[in-house]
């Protein structure tokens, strides 16, 4: 991608992802912070956050019921 375009949707999804794991590299921060619109962050953030929380409900689930 070029550094003067701004990033899909998808992009940044793709760093929230890796961020909650802290896996993202100085250079690849240093990109991103030039290229991410900041409501795509907050939108893919609550996503990731919801389907973390459904995970873990759905984890405990099926460890209660056995």
């Amino acid at each position: 991608m070029q550094s003067d375009k701004k990033a899909s949707f998808l992009y940044s999804l793709k760093a929230v992802f890796w961020s909650f794991f802290g896996l993202r590299r100085k250079s690849d921060f240093d990109t991103d912070s030039a290229k991410l619109n900041p409501l795509h962050i907050v939108i893919a953030a609550l996503i990731g956050v919801a389907v973390f929380i459904g995970l873990l409900i759905t984890i405990v689930k099926l460890v209660v019921s056995k």
